[in-house]
């Protein structure tokens, strides 16, 4: 029995040396290098909105107007994620976004809708006046199509609304 298992071992030896090999084949040609990408995210320029009018949406008086975007689908609707940025001064802002403008609390927040995306200004105390919502401020949507659900904790897709501006930027190649 010694003998066999010693011959088997030889054998097997053998046979891993003879069949290692340096010369594996020739490689194949590399390919080109494509542009890019961003993984279907759409997003938008840089861009300033109308002027707002006065408007009560859900009992809350404030000022709206709208930005059009026309890649904003119903599917995106339904499964996907919109991001909207507000720029001015000097920093970039994720909405909604919460400030003392105009010495009261107030929030602009981001009202997507088939093709177009609402702004709406709000104050939090509900006294029937207002505080602007300026046609310089500068908006930016980022639209990240919904893909397949994720179906463990491990798969789940991050949280884009937690990311900074320029988090979301790097992540899909965006030019901020």
């Amino acid at each position: 029995m010694k003998n066999f298992k010693t011959i088997i071992t030889i054998f097997l030896l053998s046979i891993s040396v003879i069949s290692c090999s340096s010369d594996d084949g020739t490689d194949g040609i590399d390919g080109a290098q494509g542009p890019a990408g961003t993984a279907n995210v759409i997003y938008s320029t840089w861009m300033t909105a109308p002027t707002a009018a006065a408007e009560t949406i859900d009992g809350t008086s404030g000022l709206s107007t709208s930005i059009n975007a026309p890649e904003l689908s119903a599917d995106i609707l339904a499964k996907g994620t919109i991001l909207v940025y507000m720029s001015f001064g000097g920093g970039t802002n994720p909405l909604p976004y919460t400030s003392t403008a105009g010495g009261f609390a107030n929030t602009i927040t981001a009202i997507p809708a088939l093709q177009k995306i609402k702004l709406f200004r709000f104050k939090h105390a509900a006294d029937g006046t207002t505080v602007g919502l300026p046609t310089t401020l500068n908006w930016r949507y980022i639209l990240i199509p919904g893909g397949v659900a994720a179906t463990t904790s491990k798969t789940t897709k991050p949280d884009y609304s937690k990311m900074s501006y320029e988090e979301v930027c790097v992540r899909f190649n965006i030019k901020p």
